[in-house]
């Protein structure tokens, strides 16, 4: 979901109404957007549908309840984040301070962590179910990812990068993915396209010599 063109659209209108809001009923809001109780409520369901909004009856008054509708935790996703603009702010800092090689020992440590409870969750497993368990990780942290087995080995692609902000400035950000492939997954492993560097997608091709024995 485009952020930008979403808050164009009415359902984005409303989101954003209802964000600086405990609650809000349909009537309410159609009168915030001088449209009708029933176009608003059409845009509520779909919102509702998507987990973006809840409703609860309420009773304002002597009068009979009322359903007002509030945002949802899973809404907060839809508003931009600026988490790129705080880490990009850490790291020039520790940059400014210890030098590149200061930025380089953090990645070092984090690349070794992850290396390590990947290792936990399936070290020990085919290289087919460490390169699906790699995948879920990546899935886990927000990473549009997927992969599949090819005639010399497995390719893994992410359709989207928490870090595009960040790796422009920062590229040590991308060497913890690469260290957590080659130490875990396959030492052997190409990286033939790059978000950060203009691509549609970033690709890993991952060889292995023991791969053919599960490609079916």
């Amino acid at each position: 979901m485009h952020a930008d063109r979403f808050f164009e659209s009415p359902r984005g209108k409303i989101v954003a109404a209802l964000r600086g809001r405990h609650g809000a009923s349909a009537f309410d809001l159609a009168a915030e957007f001088g449209l009708s109780p029933n176009a608003i409520r059409q845009q509520l369901v779909i919102l509702e549908r998507d987990g973006l909004v809840a409703g609860h009856s309420v009773r304002r008054g002597k009068t009979k309840p009322t359903v007002e509708f509030a945002l949802t935790p899973e809404a907060e996703k839809v508003f931009p984040q600026h988490y790129d603009r705080m880490l990009n702010a850490v790291l020039r800092e520790v940059r400014a301070q210890g030098g590149d090689a200061a930025v380089r020992g953090i990645f070092s440590g984090m690349s070794r962590r992850a290396s390590e409870r990947l290792r936990e969750r399936a070290g020990d497993q085919p290289v087919v179910e460490r390169v699906a368990a790699l995948t879920a990780v990546l899935q886990e942290a927000g990473v549009q990812a997927e992969f599949k087995q090819t005639a010399d080995g497995f390719v893994i692609t992410e359709h989207n990068c928490p870090y595009s902000k960040t790796v422009g400035e920062h590229p040590e950000v991308c060497t913890v993915i690469h260290s957590v492939m080659q130490d875990v997954v396959s030492p052997s492993v190409v990286q033939t396209e790059s978000l950060a560097t203009g691509g549609t997608e970033c690709r890993f091709e991952i060889l292995s010599p023991k791969v053919k024995e599960f490609v079916s």
